[in-house]
């Protein structure tokens, strides 16, 4: 479950984080399928939204939550993106499913406690839903202007390749479930 950041926003179908963490999940003949639930400007309450039917159709092992940036953009409160994103990995949880939630950081042009307030509130779900956390998604990214697209907003084609890295290196907790299957 994510926004632009995993639905390919502005590059060729194919070539985002997503296809090469299922590329990889197939090179190492783990017998996963991947289904991308993402959705450009997508925001918490979405994707709760959303993810019961999801839940129910898919019955995943592992749950992505790649959701707060847009909250941000569009100025909910720090407690609406905490309870939305809470409700959804208790969702998941509730569903036999394990969580790795996806640490986003906001530019600090909203305010140092704003800024703060909303980095914050990823680690302190995952301490106390007892999730994986993946510290900051865009780490290796946020701070070079040449892996973003014109809108400086979506990393480009040769980010993902550093996305799935994050992603992949934050994986180890769910190592067995990723061995081939008999």
């Amino acid at each position: 479950m994510g926004d632009s950041l995993s639905a390919e926003y502005g590059l060729p179908r194919g070539s985002g984080w997503v296809k090469l963490f299922e590329a990889q999940l197939h090179k190492e003949s783990a017998g996963w399928t991947v289904f991308n639930a993402s959705i450009s400007g997508e925001t918490t309450s979405g994707g709760l939204t959303r993810l019961p039917s999801l839940l129910d159709a898919k019955q995943p092992k592992i749950v992505f939550l790649e959701l707060g940036a847009n909250d941000a953009l569009r100025g909910l409160t720090i407690e609406q993106t905490e309870s939305n994103l809470k409700k959804m990995i208790r969702l998941s949880k509730q569903s036999g499913a394990k969580v790795m939630l996806f640490g986003m950081q906001i530019p600090p042009n909203y305010g140092l406690q704003y800024t703060k307030q909303f980095k914050d509130l990823y680690r302190k779900l995952a301490t106390q839903e007892q999730v994986e956390l993946l510290p900051f998604f865009l780490a290796g990214v946020a701070n070079n202007p040449q892996l973003f697209q014109a809108d400086n907003i979506h990393p480009n084609e040769a980010a993902q390749m550093i996305l799935f890295k994050n992603v992949w290196g934050s994986m180890a907790p769910y190592q067995k479930l990723l061995k081939p299957t008999p």
